[in-house]
């Protein structure tokens, strides 16, 4: 026993012994460590504006330091870069304060005595135990993004510090606010250091935010009162991406979605695998079981909304209705209250609360003049999942739907004939607004096809307006009913939800319990799609490429000659009550010169609108399993049936517009230069060279009998009427005339310049055109009386003329 004793006490005084020598060397080897850099204390003095976080930030004088955790090395981070303030009119007014400039994922890493900011791309993918595994990893080399030496260690050894002024005050091109095409624009010479600086830096659990101010010098700023200065405020967030990945669901291009493109090398193809992910929140049941019955359960996470502190007391039922509306379409997918809207919690509540935070969504009202409100998110790339979403309302955008109403229901609803819209239809507009950008942050882009799937008449029913809406779609752009005429009663004039939203909430959100894989949802997805197919409620079309007449911005119904028709009858009403809807006693004509000129290009739009008819072509976007084709020309009589519909209310003088009443209370001149452009806008958009060249192909291919000779046969007859008539050719006309002769030679100089083998045809045909006018110019000239016009029609011979000598 003795024996046991001394051996049990010899053993732990050597490991006694053991653990403090090891002790004492680690102690030694940290002291030497920390040997290698400054004093924490003399970096991060007492002075220091301290903010704890994802990581530690101080600010101290001018300088900020980042202190870096150990655990955060080589952990992905989202870094975000924003416009956070603009200079009036950059990017000519189209990049306004929330405009994302970057995304992309970075990590921070440890070399030596240096810590590098590297940034890494996950579009190209390959599993890691597959041999072309190193291939992939070789040709993505991350490239570093900045890189700077470690100042200091904090004194318990968990964190290392960095000055990362410069990474803010200096340009940096992945974050900073000018990219090339800015910087030729505005002639910018250099970012001027000594008025760059940073305002501000925030910690939070999740993220990192700084907001710094770049200025560059600039010899063409966007307004000359700009002294030569281009000032930007910068917002740059960089937020922990989640260990804990979602699982990815594969884009179908015959559902709209936000999306992320990957290159899968594992392919068994000849080829790379491209494919998209859609961008979306994470939403899973508590009850999976439940779920499975059929039973509507809660999410484990539900998407929550906070209203901004700043929003106006009265609107805020409105935002919150419009965020909740969403909850019709997730509980077609499974869930029950998926997405809920907030008031703002008080400091009581929530004393950390902050709109910065990238735990807190916030729908934020922003005063500004912008006309505008946006829906952007914030996306793991990894796998498409949304982390948090910033809705932005500008407080302008009141004015565009209070003017717009007026304009589009006017003359057929009471309510719109004020500058002092009453709250129940504005409240209604802000709701759709609001659904409408949350949408976009649920993961759907605009599907500007939607609205072709009603029967136009059908918008001049109370019954089916009430019902169904103004299109299948709230991310359409289909904001006031402007086809109900004025004897239609009870109609819906703004637009809401509809069943094409609930369809794509489903395809997107529904959880599939059973699906180990991405791609073992494709069965079901393709399934959900082929039940609707044929059901144009439930096609997808992004409005883009200008080629499909039912896939266009703004427009309603399905047969957009008609909807024009009806939109401009009820334009007639509305001009010459303008004066009275629009001014009181005592102010000026602001109001009514800002509603005219509004109006003016709604007209245009609608104009627009039957000018895609010509030439056009329907898309249904379709897989190979699926009959027919996806694309189809517009019949011969609807594009004849657009010409002359451009010929009567496109190129004869708008007199009903030209109500002098108005025009010299908002102008001393102006008039003609207003109408010569909007036509010579519609006239230079319908003879597109990719347009002519598209009815070309569709003569050859389909044997439509409405061609390009066709076409100028029709706009001869519509633009040169006079001709025949003998009438006196008005100022307005002349413009047009002339603006036609010159845009017909402009295409023959243009194409031989290119030495355009393909635009030949056009070539024969402009040539042709200009010459048989010139030979009925010639025979019919002195059917007029009117001194002015036959000069005019000599002024078009000699401009032919001059045209063909060049040759």
């Amino acid at each position: 026993m003795i024996k046991k004793v001394l051996v049990l006490g010899l053993c732990s005084a050597l490991a006694l012994g053991c653990k403090t020598s090891k002790t004492v060397t680690e102690n030694a080897q940290q002291e030497d460590k920390k040997g290698d850099f400054k004093s924490y204390a003399k970096v991060i003095t007492k002075d220091a504006i301290t903010d704890s976080g994802l990581f530690t930030t101080h600010k101290v004088d001018d300088k900020v330091y980042f202190e870096i955790p150990d655990s955060l090395f080589n952990k992905d981070m989202l870094w975000v870069s924003r416009i956070a303030k603009a200079p009036s009119g950059y990017g000519g007014g189209y990049v306004n304060a929330g405009s994302k400039v970057n995304e992309q994922v970075v990590r921070w890493s440890k070399r030596g005595k240096n810590i590098d900011v590297k940034v890494m791309s996950f579009e190209n993918k390959s599993d890691e135990e597959s041999p072309i595994n190193k291939s992939v990893k070789a040709n993505n080399f991350e490239p570093i993004l900045y890189s700077a030496a470690i100042e200091t260690m904090k004194p318990d050894s968990s964190a290392y510090v960095i000055d990362v002024t410069n990474l803010f005050e200096d340009e940096v091109a992945a974050i900073n606010a000018m990219d090339a095409s800015a910087r030729k624009r505005y002639k910018v010479k250099r970012l001027d250091k000594s008025r760059s600086y940073i305002e501000e830096v925030h910690a939070f659990p999740e993220n990192v935010e700084v907001r710094h101010v770049m200025t560059y010098d600039a010899e063409e700023p966007p307004e000359r009162g700009q002294a030569s200065t281009i000032s930007m405020l910068m917002n740059q967030s960089m937020i922990l991406l989640p260990e804990d990945k979602m699982m990815p669901r594969i884009a179908d291009y015959r559902v709209g979605w936000f999306t992320v493109g990957k290159y899968d090398y594992d392919s068994e193809a000849l080829k790379s695998y491209d494919y998209e992910i859609i961008r979306r929140w994470r939403l899973e049941p508590k009850d999976v079981e439940a779920y499975k019955n059929g039973e509507l359960v809660e999410p484990v996470k539900p998407i929550v909304y906070y209203l901004d502190p700043a929003t106006p007391m009265r609107w805020r039922p409105y935002f919150k209705k419009g965020i909740e509306d969403w909850n019709k379409a997730f509980e077609a997918a499974g869930f029950k209250n998926a997405i809920i809207a907030k008031n703002p919690p008080t400091k009581e509540e929530d004393p950390d609360f902050s709109p910065e935070d990238v735990r807190y969504s916030v729908v934020r009202y922003v005063a500004s003049t912008t006309r505008n409100a946006v829906g952007p998110s914030v996306t793991d790339p990894r796998t498409g999942e949304i982390i948090e979403s910033d809705i932005i309302w500008y407080h302008n955008h009141l004015r565009s739907y209070r003017n717009r109403f007026m304009i589009e229901a006017g003359a057929q609803n009471p309510k719109a004939r004020t500058l002092e819209t009453p709250e129940e239809e504005i409240g209604e507009m802000m709701r759709m607004v609001i659904a409408h950008e949350v949408g976009h942050a649920l993961g759907l882009p605009h599907n500007m096809k939607a609205s072709a799937a009603y029967p136009t008449d059908s918008l001049r029913s109370a019954a089916f307006t009430q019902k169904y809406g103004l299109t299948p779609s709230i991310m359409d752009y289909a904001r006031v009913n402007y086809v109900a005429q004025p004897e239609d009663k009870g109609v819906r004039y703004i637009r809401m939800m509809g069943p094409y939203d609930i369809y794509a909430i489903n395809w997107g959100y529904r959880y599939l319990p059973e699906a180990e894989s991405s791609k073992d949802e494709k069965e079901s997805l393709d399934r959900w799609i082929l039940e609707k197919a044929g059901d144009p409620i439930y096609e997808f079309g992004s409005g883009y490429g200008g080629r499909d007449p039912q896939s266009q911005r703004e427009s309603l119904g399905k047969d957009q000659v008609k909807a024009s028709e009806y939109g401009l009858a009820n334009m007639k009403k509305v001009v010459p009550n303008l004066i009275d809807w629009t001014t009181k006693d005592g102010y000026g004509y602001d109001d009514l010169e800002e509603v005219y000129g509004e109006l003016i290009k709604l007209w245009r739009g609608y104009l627009y609108h039957v000018v895609t008819n010509v030439g056009g072509v329907y898309e249904t976007r379709k897989t190979a399993d699926q009959e027919g084709v996806m694309y189809s020309p517009v019949s011969d009589d609807i594009q004849k049936e657009a010409v002359a519909f451009l010929n009567k209310n496109a190129f004869t003088t708008p007199n009903w517009l030209l109500d002098s009443e108005i025009l010299d209370r908002i102008q001393s001149t102006g008039a003609v230069e207003r109408i010569k452009q909007l036509q010579t806008r519609v006239l230079s958009n319908l003879l597109d060279e990719d347009r002519l060249m598209r009815m070309i192909e569709n003569k050859q291919l389909h044997g439509n009998n409405y061609s390009v000779i066709a076409l100028l046969e029709d706009l001869r007859s519509g633009i040169f009427t006079e001709l025949y008539s003998g009438e006196k050719v008005d100022v307005y006309r002349r413009n047009l005339q002339r603006a036609y002769v010159d845009m017909s030679i402009g295409y023959i100089n243009e194409l031989e310049e290119r030495n355009d083998i393909a635009g030949t045809d056009i070539i024969p045909l402009m040539r042709g055109e200009l010459a048989t006018l010139k030979s009925q110019i010639n025979r019919m000239q002195y059917s007029t009386s009117d001194r002015l016009s036959r000069y005019h029609y000599k002024d078009l011979i000699a401009r032919i003329d001059k045209a063909f000598s060049n040759k």
